[in-house]
Order: C-alpha cells, then sequence, then structure tokens
C-alpha cells in the first residue's frame, strides 16, 4: 500500500514540475524526474527499515 501512495505522491510532483516549470527543457524534465524517483527510493528504503524495526520488537520486551 505504501508503494502505491508513494508512486502517486511523485506522479503528483512530476505534474506539478511540468505545470510549474512549463519553460523547462526536456533534459530539465528528466533530470527533475530521475531526482524525485532517487528521493522516493531513500523514502522507501528508510520506511522499510522504520517497519522491520517495529515488526521486530517482542511483545514481551
Amino acid at each position: 500500500m505504501l508503494k502505491k501512495i508513494n508512486w502517486f505522491v511523485w506522479l503528483a510532483f512530476v505534474i506539478l514540475w511540468n505545470y510549474g516549470f512549463p519553460q523547462a527543457t526536456p533534459f530539465q524534465d528528466v533530470i527533475v524526474a530521475v531526482f524525485l524517483s532517487i528521493l522516493f527510493i531513500i523514502i522507501q528504503l528508510l520506511q522499510s527499515r522504520y517497519l522491520k524495526k517495529i515488526s521486530s520488537r517482542s511483545k514481551f520486551d
């Protein structure tokens, strides 16, 4: 479920970029899309580490 949410947020940012900066070159569009992709990959890694940390806690601690 988080992957879908992250994907829609990434898509919203790409759309906002395209409508917010219509004079941007195709190269700039690609750079921003790649930057956002890397950013969201990092966010997914942090989310997965956080979820693993929570799920590994024992109820008896």
